[in-house]
């Protein structure tokens, strides 16, 4: 992935984190919406983190074991716990029940802790 476009793909899941900081408080906002944000701030991270082009998913675990498999070392926080965001991607945005996967809170530590890890990786 070009640095410009993986730039580009930080700032957006910084913004997606910034959401989910700004949602923890707020008791009128689901945990499935928080979860949503978090989920693509977790994306965003995995696919600026490694070089390789991805196929087209929101399948977090398969995107982690795709950057392990490449040699890239993820955080075990990531690599236990970051799937269970996946179901937020699609299944709560397009109708059905929302899953109770994770609360607010372990989405927001998902999503801080990719951002870091990314930026580890790419030395900003």
């Amino acid at each position: 992935m070009s640095t410009e476009s993986a730039e580009g793909l930080l700032a957006r899941a910084r913004d997606d984190a910034a959401a989910v900081r700004a949602a923890v408080p707020i008791d009128g906002i689901t945990d499935a919406i928080v979860a949503f944000h978090a989920q693509q701030a977790v994306e965003k991270a995995v696919l600026e983190a490694n070089d390789q082009a991805f196929p087209f998913t929101h399948d977090l675990e398969g995107l982690i074991e795709r950057c392990v498999e490449s040699g890239i070392e993820v955080p075990a926080d990531l690599e236990e716990d970051a799937g269970l965001l996946t179901p937020y991607a699609v299944r709560h945005r397009y109708g059905g029940e929302p899953p109770s996967l994770v609360n607010r809170d372990s989405a927001l530590r998902l999503a801080e802790s990719a951002i870091a890890w990314a930026e580890e990786i790419l030395g900003g």
